[in-house]
């Protein structure tokens, strides 16, 4: 495994857990009508894909997702800094399907150990939050668009919109190498979409570092 990459992806998870796993799964249910999300998921039929969650803006977005990923079964892994998986920490975020990763190592090579990990696994469900982080960012990072493209696999486009409390993934499409068209076509499907702070959140621009 590429020094980039600290772990490999965990191969047990919560969506593996079968009683813990499935009471959590009707406590998302329970928890995310009571506040008031609905949730409309639609996913390829290729074991591997890179899934795009946006806006990220809170920390509230996580639970929200991941408990509308226990409620659609939705198998997924998603990439976090290597600090989140510190202590105690670790096997609690390994167990919720998170693969650390260096900050410190970024561009192409990062790029490329996460292209190792789609080329070694079978089956393999990736989310990426290209704003990579809560603060207001004026552009994406590009790590997202060059990872599926150098695996050969479909980009996702899913959101959280805190607007209509609605998670939901809609049309998805092989990286064609040209990103001013891919990024426009990204960009249409975003506009409009609100997160919890939205001044904190800005549609993609393909003019960024290469960076996941």
């Amino acid at each position: 495994m590429p020094e980039h990459i600290v772990d490999k992806p965990p191969r047990w998870t919560v969506f593996d857990t079968p009683v813990l796993g499935t009471v959590l799964r009707w406590i998302s249910l329970a928890g995310l009508r009571l506040a008031g999300w609905r949730s409309h998921i639609e996913l390829p039929p290729d074991p591997k894909f890179v899934l795009i969650v946006a806006p990220h803006t809170s920390y509230w977005d996580f639970p929200i997702l991941l408990a509308t990923a226990l409620k659609h079964r939705v198998r997924a892994h998603w990439l976090g800094k290597h600090t989140l998986f510190r202590g105690p920490f670790r096997p609690l975020f390994r167990w919720l399907g998170g693969i650390p990763v260096n900050p410190a190592e970024r561009g192409r090579g990062r790029v490329a150990a996460v292209v190792d990990v789609f080329r070694s696994w079978d089956h393999i469900r990736l989310g990426i939050a290209p704003e990579a982080t809560l603060s207001r960012v004026r552009k994406w990072r590009t790590g997202f668009y060059h990872i599926a493209l150098g695996a050969g696999v479909p980009l996702v486009l899913g959101f959280i919109d805190y607007g209509t409390k609605m998670v939901a993934t809609g049309e998805y499409f092989f990286p064609s190498g040209d990103i001013d068209a891919d990024f426009q076509r990204i960009r249409s499907f975003y506009a409009g979409v609100r997160g919890r702070h939205p001044h904190l959140f800005a549609l993609p621009h393909p003019n960024s570092d290469v960076d996941s």
